[in-house]
C-alpha cells in the first residue's frame, strides 16, 4: 500500500495503487463539502486496501469552546441508521442456524405482540418495514428509550399505522425495539451482547451497540453542520418542493412522528445514550470494522469464514419492499433489514446491498466485485440517505 502523502488535510492511513482517486475524493470532501473529521475503509476480495482518516475527533471542535483533538487510527463514531444494518445480520444469521422463522408470526416469538391487530405480522416484515409501526401515539423518553422494557412494550401495545404487509414506510426509531426485541426473545440475548460475541469478538472489529465504559474515551463527539451550497454550473438540481426535509419540519407528518417516536430529541454524545443498545441508530464503529463487517458478509477475510452461505446472501438482497417510501417520501427499497442500491440511496451496483446513517454515515457491500465499504463522520450534514461526502466515495471506488 502506498503511504501518506501531502494534502490540503492531515490525511493518515494508506491506500493501495490503483484507489489512489478515493483518497483525492477524501480530501476533497474537507476542502469542498463541509467536512470535519471522518474515515473511510474499502475491503477488496477479504483484504484492506483503503484505510484512511483525517481532521477532529470531535465534530463540535472550534479550536476555543473544545480542543480540536485529532482522529486517530482507532477513534470510532456514532454511526446512526447505518446501525440498522448491523443489526439485520443477527436475525439472518439466526435464520442461517434454524433458530427462527422469517415467515412466522411474530408472535410466535414474542407472545404479547399479538395485541392491537398484530397477529399477522411475520418477521420479514420488521426487517422490510412494512410491519406498520414505524410511529408510537405516546413517543418515549431518552431515558424510556434505553432502559430495555418501555421500547418493547410501546410497540407491542401499538396499532399498526396500516395493515402490515400492504405497504412499507422506514421504521426510523421503532426499529429498535422491534428487532432487539426479537433476537433477545429468539436467543435469550441482548442484541449488543449478541453481536459482540459472535460477530465483533471473533472478527476482531471496533463496532458495537451498546458502548462499554472502556470504550467510551475512544467515540468522537457529533455535531450538526451546513452543508455547502452546489457551486453554480454543478447541475445539481434544487430539493423538491415537498421533501423529507419539510416532512421531518411538520410534527403531524408521519415522517416526524416516526424519526420523533424518542422525544424530545436524544443526545447523541451523551454516555448513556451510547451505552444503550438501540440497533436502530446508536451503533458506533470505525470506518474500518464496518468495511470489514460487511467484507466478511460477503466472503472470507483472513483466517474467519464468511458469515452469510449464499443462500442468506440472496435474502439480504433480494428485494421485500419497493416504491413511495410512507415515512422519507422518497422511492426506496429494501431487502430484509438492508437497503438496496436505488435512487433514494446508491450504493456500490444493482446487486449492492447496506445502509446508510442520516447525515452521513455508511456502510454497503457489493457481492459480485468483492467490495465492501465503509465510511463515519462526525459532521451531520443536513441529509438522509445520499451523504453528497459518502456518494463522492462511492464514486472513487468504483473509478479505482
Amino acid at each position: 500500500m502506498s503511504g501518506k502523502r501531502e494534502s490540503v488535510v492531515d490525511v493518515q492511513g494508506a491506500v493501495e495503487d490503483g484507489f489512489e482517486p478515493v483518497r483525492d475524493a477524501f480530501v476533497a470532501n474537507f476542502a469542498q463539502r463541509g467536512e470535519r473529521g471522518a474515515a473511510v475503509a474499502v475491503y477488496r476480495h477479504g483484504r484492506k486496501v483503503v484505510d484512511l482518516w483525517a481532521g477532529t475527533k470531535d465534530g463540535d471542535a472550534d479550536g476555543a469552546a473544545r480542543e480540536a483533538a485529532p482522529w486517530e487510527a482507532g477513534t470510532a463514531q456514532v454511526i446512526r441508521s447505518a446501525t440498522k444494518g448491523i443489526a439485520a445480520i443477527v436475525p439472518l444469521l439466526l435464520h442461517q442456524r434454524g433458530q427462527l422463522d422469517l415467515d412466522a408470526p411474530v408472535g410466535t416469538y414474542w407472545p404479547e405482540f399479538k395485541a392491537a391487530g398484530k397477529e399477522r405480522v411475520l418477521v420479514r416484515h420488521l426487517l422490510s418495514h412494512r410491519a406498520g409501526l414505524p410511529v408510537l401515539d405516546t413517543p418515549l423518553t431518552p431515558a424510556q428509550a434505553v432502559d430495555g422494557v418501555s421500547g418493547p412494550a410501546a410497540v407491542a401495545a401499538q396499532a399498526p399505522a396500516w395493515e402490515p404487509g400492504t405497504d412499507h414506510g422506514y421504521h426510523a426509531q421503532t426499529y429498535s425495539w422491534l428487532i432487539g426485541e426479537l433476537v433477545l426473545r429468539v436467543t435469550g440475548r441482548t442484541i449488543g451482547s449478541w453481536i459482540a460475541e459472535e460477530i465483533s469478538g471473533p472478527l476482531g472489529l471496533d463496532l458495537w451497540i451498546g458502548l462499554p465504559q472502556g470504550a467510551q474515551q475512544r467515540v468522537g463527539r457529533l455535531a450538526a453542520v451546513e452543508a455547502p451550497a452546489p457551486p453554480a454550473g454543478s447541475g445539481l438540481r434544487a430539493r423538491p418542493k415537498r421533501s423529507v426535509a419539510d416532512a421531518y419540519a411538520d410534527p403531524s407528518s408521519l415522517t416526524s412522528r416516526a424519526f420523533g417516536a424518542i422525544s424530545p430529541g436524544p443526545d447523541e454524545n451523551d454516555p448513556a445514550y451510547r451505552a444503550g443498545e438501540l440497533p436502530a441508530s446508536a451503533g458506533i464503529a470505525t470506518a474500518r470494522s464496518l468495511a470489514r463487517c460487511y467484507a466478511a458478509l460477503i466472503g472470507a477475510v483472513d483466517d474467519q469464514p464468511r458469515l452469510f452461505a449464499p443462500a442468506t446472501l440472496t435474502l439480504a438482497r433480494t428485494e421485500e419492499s419497493a416504491g413511495l417510501d410512507r415515512t422519507l417520501l422518497v422511492n426506496t427499497r429494501f431487502g430484509l433489514g438492508f437497503m438496496l442500491h436505488g435512487p433514494a440511496s446508491p450504493l456500490l451496483a444493482p446487486g449492492s446491498f447496506g445502509h446508510p446513517g442520516r447525515g452521513g454515515a455508511l456502510a454497503c457491500a457489493d457481492p459480485e466485485s468483492g467490495i465492501a465499504f465503509g465510511y463515519v463522520t462526525n459532521g451531520m450534514q443536513p441529509n438522509v440517505t445520499a451523504d453528497p461526502r459518502a456518494q463522492a466515495l462511492l464514486r472513487a471506488v468504483l473509478g479505482s
